[in-house]
């Protein structure tokens, strides 16, 4: 069983950045790409962004180009979500997942965009 520590989360004010942190306990992760994703109350769960294994390749939903950032440090075994101007419609549970056990899922960090 892998398991998957998301953190970084907290309440911003709109415009503001914040930069969440994605942990998976089984070293191998690092083997395979990695997908931030989203889910706002009383929506389906989004794909936000992808990283490929040695981060080469990453892509974005459209709602979040060019505010948010996802990178990794496999010697960490850590992946990033950078946000940046975080609008209201940003506010929702952000979960890290990996290609390689893509059956688990973290507890997600709650992301609360409000002034």
């Amino acid at each position: 069983q892998m398991q998957l520590a998301e953190s970084g989360g907290g309440l911003v004010q709109p415009g503001g950045s914040l930069r969440l942190s994605c942990a998976p306990s089984d070293p191998r992760a690092t083997d395979y790409a990695l997908t931030w994703h989203r889910q706002a109350p009383g929506k389906e769960r989004e794909l936000v962004a992808f990283i490929s294994e040695t981060g080469s390749k990453t892509s974005y939903a459209d709602s979040v180009w060019g505010r948010f950032t996802i990178s990794r440090d496999n010697t960490k075994n850590t992946a990033y979500l950078q946000m940046t101007s975080l609008k209201f419609e940003d506010t929702a549970i952000y979960y890290c997942n990996s290609n390689y056990r893509p059956e688990y899922w973290g507890q997600g960090t709650q992301v609360t965009v409000s002034s």
